[in-house]
């Protein structure tokens, strides 16, 4: 996260140990340990959060380009049936006892 080199947490951990004392020292390196867990712990929770709205956002786009597919060949569908959906001629009652039985023996 920093680019600290061991020199210098050294001069670090020496200003704080003067301006701190021995006494309260342990006590503000366990605070700062603490603010430092929890800011990594919210940046990781953000990041989750980030990258989640992100896959959602693909996840729209491609449902809405299946979609948009799914559309264009419906009409396409449409289009290729309509035509032959002329209606044929009505059977009537005249027409459909004029031939004859192929499997009747009568015939």
């Amino acid at each position: 996260m920093f680019d600290l080199s061991l020199p210098e947490l050294v001069v670090i951990a020496v200003v704080a140990l003067l301006v701190l004392g021995p006494k309260r020292l342990p006590g503000a390196a366990r605070t700062a340990g603490a603010l430092l867990r929890r800011a990594q712990r919210s940046w990781a929770g953000l990041r989750h959060d980030i990258e989640r709205e992100l896959a959602a956002d693909e996840l729209k786009r491609q449902l809405d380009a299946t979609q948009r597919e799914l559309v264009a060949q419906k009409r396409q569908l449409a289009d290729a049936v309509s035509p032959a959906a002329t209606p044929a001629a009505p059977v009537t009652p005249e027409t459909s006892g004029s031939a004859p039985d192929p499997t009747s023996d009568r015939g």
